[in-house]
């Protein structure tokens, strides 16, 4: 183009008509009019192509804030372009960038890494529709004492609300402690409709020999009227809510706090860090909304199975 003015200016100034100069370079005649003009102004100089990119951009984010999402992504390198938009707006920093902005600027300064394309199996997800209509229940190891026993702990999470609804170290996970903390966590919460665990014997007496019997976990739920649902074997994506947070909170905590000096001091750090972690984690389909948040609009606006059931239990581990 800046050929094109250069040959077709002289040749008008030649005397040549500017409809056949336009003709001849595959312009209209305005465009010919106009190079006429700044060769007018400023000579051959004049028809330079002068950048249109604004001096000033009134959207670009300050360096402060690009310099807070990349030191936010240095100091925790775990978290990705949401949880840093989502903490960045939760301190209330004046033009907080989105999750797509935050990305970007780690782009740019190569804090993430390309990940390779994975073609993994799609599983169907489902949620029920209300709080206390499901708890997902688990048993985790993993948690080490300073005198070298490992503990197991009975996690539960509410399957619409995503609520922790009990995670409780247990000296000795048997039968009796799950059932014991199991009702603990009723009398604080309520009684769920239905509760979903795997076949662990603490859970289910369907596969003891010779022959089935009740455990006291499924006497406490059926004096209760709870609806008493087992995985599949080997099936640990029926219960992926619970087995995600797990990751989460070995990840987060256990990798890097245990061995603990006591069951008192393992059960303290989990109670804390459960509670940073439900008033403070973002959750995506609740559009960044912590656990509590989410599960408080949710118990306050329904009137959820069990409800009149949660001032007392029927039956008892004891």
């Amino acid at each position: 183009m800046v050929e094109q003015k250069y040959r077709a200016v002289p040749e008008v100034l030649d005397g040549s008509p500017i409809t056949e100069v336009a003709q001849r370079y595959g312009v209209s005649r305005q465009s010919v009019y106009t190079w006429k003009a700044k060769y007018g102004a400023g000579g051959f100089e004049g028809l330079r192509e002068v950048s249109r990119r604004p001096r000033t951009s009134p959207t670009r984010l300050p360096a402060e804030v690009v310099a807070l999402v990349c030191e936010m992504r240095r100091s925790h390198s775990r978290w990705g372009a949401r949880r840093i938009a989502y903490e960045i707006e939760r301190a209330g920093t004046e033009r907080a960038p989105s999750r797509a902005t935050v990305h970007r600027i780690l782009s740019r300064n190569g804090l993430v890494r390309p990940q390779e394309q994975q073609h993994r199996r799609r599983y169907k997800r489902w949620q029920r529709e209300t709080p206390m209509h499901l708890w997902q229940l688990d048993l985790v190891g993993g948690i080490y004492l300073a005198d070298g026993r490992e503990c197991k702990m009975l996690t539960g999470i509410d399957d619409h609300s995503r609520l922790i609804v009990v995670a409780e170290v247990l000296a000795v996970p048997s039968g009796r402690a799950v059932a014991d903390a199991f009702v603990r966590a009723m009398r604080i919460h309520g009684v769920p409709a239905e509760v979903l665990a795997d076949n662990g014997k603490q859970f289910t007496g369907r596969y003891t020999r010779p022959r089935p019997a009740e455990v006291l976990f499924e006497r406490v739920c059926r004096e209760n009227g709870i609806g008493a649902k087992l995985t599949k074997p080997y099936s640990p994506t029926t219960t992926g809510e619970i087995e995600r947070w797990h990751r989460t909170l070995r990840r987060e905590l256990l990798d890097d706090c245990g061995p603990f000096a006591s069951l008192e001091a393992a059960q303290a750090a989990i109670s804390e860090w459960v509670h940073l972690f439900l008033a403070r984690r973002p959750r995506r389909s609740r559009r960044g909304a912590s656990h509590l948040v989410t599960a408080t609009r949710s118990v306050a606006v329904s009137c959820f199975p069990g409800a009149e059931r949660r001032c007392g239990l029927a039956g008892g581990a004891g």
